[in-house]
């Protein structure tokens, strides 16, 4: 093996094609063309003396040498990166890119402005955000950071418990005002209910009461949707009542423009968490947005902090 030809670059392209399963997925981006993948593949295995990766028409996996090679090229790339943080780090300026995952009408709502607060403060580090309702792949996307609302499956992926995010049910006073306000959740069953159709169970609206019993109640309704700025918008237009985490609706129910029913009863609420790549969590500027946020999420109307553990 002529070790030259191990280069950083060539390791990063074999780490991602790894990644991701696709030559031309990788080189759209890195943002060169797939030929210059597929060299960059060539020379590796042919420095290693080994072949890392199989190809057929469908896909590409990993060989048995390459699942250990890659596992090596990942603590080697994270060692790289973190001497480089310290080197920066002595200057006092830490520097590169974090990319995070998160949910599209929280991202847009609340976490970018934590975003832009973070960045005054650490003006060197750059933020890719990804605003997405779909439960993507951290490692096969390339994401350092994901904010989570509800039953996490990333079983592999470091777990910070954010709190929890308090739901409730709200209409706009217009549709209250013509179809009646409820009095009991046994009256729901005839009001239009405003439903995400990407939530399991949506049919069905459970309510826990002030005793802190539950309360199941049928909720239909002619519009159902899968994303939050969009429910957001038939509530505010008086489409129908829903349930409704407070951070999506504060400032409507601050301006009158929507309001609170059944306030004796509430959906249950929704656990909030950030999932960090264990191969990420030790770089510097990753677990400096980590506590930045972790501190800061409390100024999200509606998110109810963990309490410390004593």
């Amino acid at each position: 093996m002529d070790r030259s030809d191990v280069t950083l670059e060539r390791m990063r392209t074999f780490v991602r094609v790894a990644e991701r399963g696709s030559l031309s997925a990788v080189a759209r981006e890195l943002g060169v063309g797939q030929s210059t993948i597929t060299r960059h593949l060539r020379e590796l295995e042919e420095a290693v003396g080994a072949p890392l990766l199989s190809r057929t028409t469908r896909r590409v996996a990993m060989t048995d040498e390459g699942g250990r090679y890659y596992a090596d090229c990942i603590q080697i790339l994270r060692l790289v990166e973190q001497a480089g943080d310290e080197a920066r780090g002595a200057r006092g300026a830490p520097a590169g890119t974090i990319r995070i995952s998160c949910t599209a009408a929280f991202g847009v709502l609340h976490l970018s402005r934590l975003i832009f607060a973070f960045q005054d403060a650490y003006p060197d580090i750059g933020i890719d955000l990804n605003l997405t309702d779909e439960r993507v792949d951290l490692v096969r996307e390339g994401v350092d950071v994901a904010l989570r609302l509800g039953p996490l499956t990333d079983s592999a992926m470091k777990l910070r418990a954010l709190g929890q995010s308090r739901r409730l049910l709200v209409a706009a006073p217009d549709y209250l005002a013509t179809r009646g306000r409820p009095a009991v959740p046994e009256d729901l069953a005839g009001h239009e209910g405003v439903r995400m159709s990407n939530v399991a169970g949506s049919e069905t609206l459970v309510l826990r009461g002030p005793g802190g019993e539950h309360h199941a109640t049928p909720f239909g309704g002619r519009f159902r949707v899968d994303h939050g700025l969009a429910a957001r918008e038939a509530l505010v237009a008086g489409r129908g009542v829903g349930p409704a985490h407070r951070w999506l609706v504060d400032d409507l129910l601050a301006a009158g423009r929507l309001e609170t029913i059944l306030p004796d009863y509430a959906p249950p609420s929704v656990p909030l968490n950030m999932l960090i790549v264990p191969e990420r969590a030790g770089v510097a500027r990753v677990r400096l947005l980590v506590d930045f946020l972790a501190a800061r999420i409390g100024e999200v109307p509606g998110i109810e902090k963990p309490r410390p553990e004593r």
